[in-house]
């Protein structure tokens, strides 16, 4: 992941401006998004195949269960756009204009996603519902078929996404939708078997409702985790009091202030925070522990202290940076 910085400033001389500047980087790569550029093409280019199959044999067999989950399925492709142009746009260099780079770029396409599939739920319930008032005939065998098909895809689609589900949303957001979109590829082929034993045209009508249920379920995980970070909430796996402790406990520091945690974008993470430390600033060695300590150890990798030698600052409410 990018470069980890970490500034302080020393105040409280008996000229009150007197400072010091110290910074430490640290450059490492570990936690860096991963390329999954590959991923997202043969991902789209699977799904976006599939939609017009399912789609045309949906219309053709007269299956709302299979017309909705073409609907949930162009939504995904939609959303691994999205997904695939924000983590391009996340690599681009930082500017005069855009210091952080486009990297929050990857938040806005959660949140776009998520809102792709409330638009999703609201259509496919409106039709199912008319479905359910005038039941039709429905093709039991095309449905099995077609989607047997689905859960291949959706699944191989899925794998492809695992390894970067833990560390970014944004991947996350996609392997979600694949793997949720396999589980009800196998509810719909379960329906078709049904239509075909039984002959209850109403089970179709019925299994697109239970995939509207499954997208809805989903949605909100995006939505809520997408528009947290969009509110710059600390990132979830990141504890503020455990950074606040751990900051708290460093040698010579007597009080910590002013501390702020906030997604740069749905792998990043920064950090600003004052530490009064009456002796003064202690050094860059101390500056580039704390750098190494947030990025390892709290997944904070990009860091800004400022060493402050009073509590005047803070209680005057009016800070000491400068």
């Amino acid at each position: 992941m990018g470069a980890g910085h970490s500034h302080s400033n020393d105040s409280g001389h008996e000229s009150g401006h007197d400072h010091l500047h110290g910074h430490s980087h640290g450059h490492g790569h570990s936690h860096a998004p991963a390329d999954f550029g590959r991923a997202f093409a043969i991902g789209v280019i699977l799904n976006t195949g599939f939609v017009i199959v399912e789609a045309v044999y949906g219309l053709l067999s007269g299956s709302m269960a299979l017309i909705a989950d073409a609907g949930h399925n162009l939504s995904d492709v939609l959303a691994l756009l999205l997904a695939w142009g924000a983590s391009i746009a996340a690599k681009r260099a930082p500017s005069d204009r855009f210091t952080y780079g486009f990297k929050s770029s990857t938040i806005l396409a959660a949140l776009a996603n998520a809102g792709l599939l409330l638009v999703a739920i609201g259509a496919i319930t409106f039709e199912t519902i008319h479905r359910i008032s005038e039941p039709a005939p429905v093709e039991g065998m095309t449905v099995v078929i077609v989607a047997g098909i689905g859960i291949l895809i959706n699944a191989g689609t899925a794998m492809l996404f695992m390894r970067g589900r833990k560390d970014d949303l944004n991947i996350r957001g996609a392997y979600l939708h694949m793997a949720a979109d396999a589980l009800v590829s196998v509810g719909v082929v379960l329906a078709g078997i049904v239509i075909l034993l039984t002959g209850a045209w109403w089970i179709d009508p019925l299994t697109s409702l239970v995939i509207v249920a499954v997208i809805a379920w989903s949605t909100w995980g995006l939505l809520k985790d997408s528009v947290k970070m969009g509110l710059l909430g600390v990132p979830e796996g990141i504890s503020e009091q455990d950074v606040r402790g751990f900051l708290s406990s460093l040698n010579g520091v007597e009080a910590v202030h002013d501390l702020h945690i906030w997604p740069m974008s749905t792998t990043e993470t920064a950090l600003t925070a004052h530490l009064v430390m009456p002796g003064g600033h202690p050094g860059d060695a101390f500056l580039h522990d704390i750098s190494e300590e947030l990025k390892h150890h709290h997944r904070i990798n990009h860091a800004t202290i400022q060493i402050e030698q009073t509590l005047e600052c803070a209680q005057n409410g009016k800070g000491c940076a400068i």
